[in-house]
């Protein structure tokens, strides 16, 4: 049986066209990632979901950014609208975060999505890029790694896969990735004494998201394409999960997407992620990526097997409880 391809694709609109079907039909990315564009309301998310799997024909991972703020694809008045993850975590910490997760992920389950591209584990700075900043989930690794865990394991409770970003980490980056490639120039030993830290804490969980970050301390190529950072996060970290690149649509990278998708699978990811762009450059990012390798394969199939049904709980009561602990916290 042959593989699947190694990429996750975006969609284009809110409902599937034939020739769209048919492209997935042939491209046959590994997953799937919606976008706002693609949201209209939970019969039509419910229909396009339930279309893209029967095009691939199989029962695909489909992820969302759905961490709360500005990063938040499902909103009102369809769905709750959530603070960013920084905010949350000063307000109710790790249960709050927990409670949040869970009932996101069942908000999410509900429209066929089952993976939800969070928490976002980069340590807030004062020199954090604003377009990150509030996305992290504190200022320390303590901090970030006992919140991070609180959120992945809601969301696993509730049958969504997690994924952890940005690997080895984002919060020393004073530039925004999607339009300039950041430069950090940290020590190897400051890096690794914070930044990588959370990443190790937290390398069990089954999915990861590179970052397109330069660490000059070890190498001149951004993470997502460097071989000695994925094998940093293969061996030092010790993340043996699968490794997805941040979008490569992105203009921290250069190059033709053929050229960024080689390039990133060359250094070690196992998944491109191809999140905005035309037909023609998905075509092209798909024929570069290839099939899943042998490897990435193994380790697409010991992720999915993480994707459960979820634990049967009483979402009322635990949504009363997030109510009354979020406005315990703000009223005092």
């Amino acid at each position: 049986m042959s593989q699947p391809g190694a990429t996750i694709l975006g969609l284009e609109g809110l409902e599937l066209r034939p020739d769209e079907a048919a492209f997935l039909r042939e491209a046959d990315p590994w997953g799937l990632i919606l976008f706002a564009r693609n949201v209209e309301s939970p019969a039509q998310l419910s229909r396009l979901t339930a279309r893209v799997r029967d095009a691939l024909g199989r029962d695909a991972p489909i992820f969302v950014d759905q961490e709360g703020g500005r990063v938040q694809r499902l909103r009102a008045p369809h769905w709750r609208e959530w603070l960013p993850p920084f905010d949350e975590a000063r307000a109710t910490g790790p249960r709050g975060l927990w409670l949040r997760a869970r009932l996101q992920a069942a908000e999410l389950r509900a429209v066929g999505i089952d993976g939800n591209c969070a928490p976002t584990c980069d340590i807030a700075g004062p020199r954090t890029h604003p377009f990150l900043h509030n996305r992290c989930m504190g200022e320390t690794v303590a901090e970030v790694v006992q919140n991070a865990r609180a959120t992945a394991e809601g969301l696993l409770a509730g049958g969504m896969l997690p994924v952890i970003k940005h690997m080895p980490g984002h919060g020393r980056a004073e530039a925004d990735s999607h339009k300039d490639l950041p430069t950090v120039a940290a020590t190897a030993d400051d890096l690794r004494a914070r930044d990588f830290a959370v990443f190790t804490a937290l390398n069990d969980l089954p999915l990861g998201m590179t970052a397109h970050i330069r660490f000059p301390a070890f190498d001149a190529a951004p993470a997502t394409q460097s071989a000695k950072m994925i094998d940093l996060i293969r061996q030092e970290i010790g993340f043996a999960g699968l490794l997805m690149t941040d979008d490569i649509t992105m203009q921290a990278l250069t190059g033709s997407y053929a050229e960024r998708a080689k390039a990133s699978l060359t250094a070690g990811c196992d998944v491109v992620l191809h999140c905005n762009g035309t037909r023609a450059e998905m075509a092209e990012t798909v024929a570069a990526a290839g099939a899943l390798s042998p490897a990435a394969a193994l380790r697409a199939e010991a992720a999915l097997r993480w994707r459960h049904s979820p634990e049967e709980v009483d979402l009322d009561a635990l949504s009363a409880e997030f109510e009354n602990l979020s406005h315990g916290k703000m009223d005092g």
